[in-house]
């Protein structure tokens, strides 16, 4: 497994070094059409205050709504993408890895992932999502399973709910076999990983294709004491791994793409229609004798659409591979007291299968 992450550069937004044409947006001026020419291909850079910026963005939603009423999936992908596209011509200037607009809020990326540029250009929804990351960051997530609270770094996956987490937690307490070695494939922020260390597993194998996970997974298993048992790899499923483990567990993502990927979180959230089957195929050659595979999925592809397949289930149907040792389910429960379902997903839940190999 590489140990090497000291050469792995982190994914980050994308910005702007150049002075650029662009027009420079004003608390007075005429929000709509400013809009409009945004719309139309010109940069426009917010002025003064950060919540020109808002009022700018709040401007395109609505003009944008007013001409995608289209309320199917397709209709809201198409409305999702416009604004995309329209909002990321909409920019902020960055000096001295601050926003120099007044009312700003005070995010730590700008320095951590540009320590090689201090003034550039970087679209105001790229900002967004920095600084709610960086309050993430900050503030830390309590996971309670593992009694630690965990701090996510930029563009990585991290649980907001913790159902999938209970059904594991209770697996492994009642698990008996060998803890000698373990792979865990799409480790995001670590949280699986780290509740094997917490039973006693001795060795963990972690693989991410997500630079950023690797990254900040590397920093939390220092501050938190757990990287002489933890090893990790940047890579996709099982590459540059040569170890046989008693336990691979994988927490893939719960709904197939309907769109082209992008690298980080998207891969985290949607899953490639050839990614169950090389799992499979290369699982069974990193499992050691009397070796199990653990997957934490959800029925949530069939509850949105009908017509999904389950592909744990074509993978027992359709190959002889694998056997089913143990299927667990456990109710989604809404992220807070106060929400209350209305739609199909309050049948979602979560589902944990322990595969073995099938005897020859």
């Amino acid at each position: 497994m590489n140990k090497d992450l000291q050469s792995i550069q982190p994914d980050r937004p994308n910005i702007i070094t150049t002075e650029i044409e662009a027009i420079s947006f004003y608390r007075k001026m005429d929000t709509e059409a400013t809009v409009v020419e945004m719309i139309a291909g010109k940069h426009v850079l917010v002025e003064e205050f950060y919540s020109n910026g808002l009022q700018v963005l709040a401007e395109l939603k609505r003009n944008l709504l007013l001409k995608h009423k289209d309320k199917s999936f397709q209709g809201q992908r198409d409305y999702r993408s416009a604004f995309r596209e329209a909002s990321h011509r909409l920019l902020l200037k960055v000096k001295e890895n601050k926003l120099i607009v007044k009312k700003s809020p005070d995010t730590g990326w700008l320095e951590l992932l540009y320590p090689d540029v201090s003034e550039f250009y970087v679209s105001f929804p790229e900002v967004q999502g920095m600084n709610s990351s960086w309050q993430w960051y900050e503030k830390g997530i309590e996971v309670k399973t593992l009694n630690l609270t965990l701090k996510p770094y930029y563009g990585t996956y991290f649980p907001t709910r913790f159902d999938h987490l209970k059904l594991f937690d209770k697996w492994l307490k009642k698990y008996e076999g060998s803890k000698e070695n373990a792979i865990e494939i799409g480790v995001g922020s670590g949280v699986l990983s780290f509740q094997l260390i917490q039973n006693g597993f001795e060795n963990i194998y972690a693989s991410d294709t997500n630079k950023n996970a690797i990254i900040g997974l590397s920093q939390e298993s220092k501050r938190l004491g757990f990287e002489d048992k933890i090893t990790l790899n940047q890579g996709d499923l099982f590459e540059n791994c040569d170890v046989n483990a008693d336990l691979i567990v994988f927490n893939p993502p719960w709904l197939p793409a309907k769109h082209k990927l992008e690298e980080g979180i998207d891969k985290a959230m949607y899953y490639e229609e050839d990614l169950f089957p090389r799992f499979f195929e290369q699982a069974k050659e990193h499992l050691a004798p009397n070796g199990k595979i653990v997957l934490i999925f959800s029925n949530l592809a069939e509850v949105v659409d009908e017509e999904n397949t389950h592909p744990i289930i074509e993978e027992l149907r359709n190959n002889n591979r694998f056997r089913k040792e143990l299927h667990l389910k456990r109710d989604v429960r809404a992220s807070s007291r106060r929400t209350k379902r209305r739609d199909s997903r309050d049948t979602e839940k979560v589902e944990l299968w322990v595969l073995a190999p099938k005897d020859k």
